[in-house]
């Protein structure tokens, strides 16, 4: 009975242990892969200039209609005249037609900066200085809103780049763009619209070319003749010499005078004396 049980303890454990080693392995679990990261998108520049509120969308105007543009934003009725009186509108849009780089940049004064100015400026100027003033806030190449840091000073614009008669000069630092023109110091205070070909900027003050006011010259007064001095001295002593002359004569006229009668007078005397002798 022993030996039964015995028998079959052992055949238990046998059967066991075979169990066990034939048991295969549990499979490693598969470790997670992360997915790749995509790559994050580059960041553009943050612009200088923030985007006025009344600005017309890009895509809703034709870049080379001024007129539109400004017309929409409603705050350059003064600008517009001025661009249509000297036909500057027109080489503008002509410009902006015909141009295949480059563009343009207009800093474009508001109404309230026109009347800012001193009364009767803009008549006293002539078609000739009305023009250049116009031209002078315009840029031959087109400066987003991130890119004014960039430029070199002074500013080339369509009326030149004379540093001495029209400097421009831009400062950009912070979320701010200044303008010097040596009269004048503006600031960029929204932008109107911008593309890749053209941009407009608002603009808080007129930028006066130092030009206008430079200080010209006076006209040296007519200077009259004098006659020489050593004339006058020449004319006053022979005036005095002929006074003198005359003089002269006039003495002689009495000495003569005085003679005849002096020579009667002893005569008669002679005679007396003789009658009575």
């Amino acid at each position: 009975m022993k030996q039964t049980a015995l028998l079959s303890f052992s055949l238990f454990l046998l059967f066991s242990s075979t169990t066990f080693a034939i048991s295969p392995a549990p499979a490693p679990k598969a470790s997670a892969k992360t997915p790749p990261t995509p790559n994050a998108a580059a960041l553009s520049p943050k612009p200088l200039v923030p985007t006025l509120p009344q600005s017309p969308d890009s895509s809703d105007s034709v870049p080379d209609d001024i007129t539109r543009i400004l017309n929409k934003a409603k705050i350059f009725s003064v600008l517009i005249r001025l661009l249509k009186t000297t036909e500057i509108m027109n080489n503008i849009n002509s410009q902006l037609i015909t141009a295949k780089s480059g563009g343009l940049t207009i800093l474009a004064p508001d109404d309230a900066a026109f009347s800012n100015l001193k009364a009767g400026f803009l008549n006293s100027l002539n078609e000739g200085q009305k023009i250049e003033l116009l031209q002078f806030h315009i840029l031959p190449e087109y400066v987003s809103s991130s890119n004014f840091d960039s430029l070199s000073n002074p500013v080339q614009t369509v009326a030149g780049k004379d540093p001495a008669r029209l400097p421009l000069n831009v400062n950009a630092f912070g979320n701010s763009v200044n303008i010097s023109t040596g009269v004048v110091n503006a600031s960029i205070v929204g932008v109107v619209y911008s593309d890749n070909k053209l941009a407009i900027y608002r603009l808080d003050k007129v930028l006066l070319p130092l030009d206008f006011f430079a200080t010209k010259a006076p006209a040296l007064a007519p200077t009259i003749a004098k006659a020489p001095k050593a004339a006058k001295d020449n004319s006053a002593a022979q005036g005095e010499d002929d006074t003198t002359q005359d003089q002269d004569n006039k003495s002689g006229a009495v000495s003569s005078v005085c003679i005849r009668r002096t020579t009667l007078m002893m005569l008669g005397i002679a005679l007396f004396y003789k009658a009575i002798m």
